[in-house]
């Protein structure tokens, strides 16, 4: 079949999905916020504070779940959703760069810490030689982990290395003689069944049903590890997105926050709204 054979009869298809798009492009409601999360306290916070906010505003809000950390950057980069808020930014810098996504940071949301935990010991003092420490085995967070051990003397990191890029790589020592485990972040609940220790990301564990105040020790979050509302770069000065960050800096959402997420490390603009000269 000649080339222009090929482009002819590819043509009406090529056509029919442009249509399509711009179809579909026109009949989305200009009001309506598709946000994209993982399951437990992130959709909470949606759920609970920001969907009302935005709602008395007019907009409708619909909340979709997910169970991965991958799913949603594609789906808002393809235009399934208009932001979601999972990760924080240094996840999100590293995979926009990896899959050439244009996704930016919209503003910073309450956070729960990653936080080691343990159904078989009470302590971190009975940590012995060959007990087994599940930690997530994606980059930004497994280093997140081992600064923990580190912290903790389980293990050393080789002097002067980056703390946000550590991998198992950087061990130098493991005095404690621990044995890693690297687990997808949403099975490390699971794996509290049978490891001695295990270091679960703050939605995980609520959503698996474990309080944050429970952790045996939980991490002190820096700004590169505070989740965030994500969006596509172009959006980040449409309406929507002004209206969405606003949502987030409102003292509405702070009352929110006191009440259901109190356990949470809370933002700098929430901090200054519930400073004593805020008004």
């Amino acid at each position: 079949m000649s080339l222009n054979r090929r482009i002819l009869l590819a043509s009406p298809l090529i056509l029919a999905i442009a249509l399509a798009v711009a179809a579909n492009a026109q009949a989305k409601d200009p009001k309506e916020i598709v946000i994209g999360t993982s399951a437990g306290p992130y959709a909470d916070q949606v759920r609970l504070g920001i969907k009302p906010i935005l709602e008395k505003q007019g907009y409708k809000v619909r909340i979709v779940e997910f169970n991965d950390y991958i799913q949603p950057n594609f789906a808002l980069a393809e235009g399934s959703l208009d932001a979601n808020v999972f990760q924080h930014v240094t996840y999100l810098d590293r995979f926009a760069a990896q899959h050439k996504l244009a996704l930016s940071e919209l503003v910073k949301v309450p956070t729960a810490p990653i936080a080691i935990y343990s159904r078989r010991h009470k302590s971190l003092d009975a940590v012995k030689s060959g007990s087994t420490v599940a930690l997530p085995n994606d980059p930004t967070n497994q280093a997140r982990a081992l600064v923990m051990l580190d912290q903790l003397g389980w293990i050393k990191l080789r002097p002067g290395i980056d703390p946000i890029r550590a991998s198992e790589r950087d061990v130098a020592a493991n005095p404690k003689g621990i044995k890693l485990l690297p687990l997808e972040a949403a099975q490390l609940p699971r794996s509290l069944q049978d490891a001695d220790y295990a270091f679960v990301n703050g939605n995980y564990a609520l959503a698996s049903g474990l309080k944050l105040r429970d952790a045996l020790r939980t991490e002190k979050i820096s700004p590169a590890y505070a989740n965030l509302v994500a969006v596509r770069t172009p959006d980040r000065d449409k309406p929507f997105a002004r209206d969405l960050a606003a949502a987030y800096k409102s003292r509405a959402f702070l009352n929110v926050t006191n009440k259901h997420f109190a356990d949470y490390a809370k933002t700098d603009y929430q901090l200054a709204l519930q400073s004593p000269g805020a008004r």
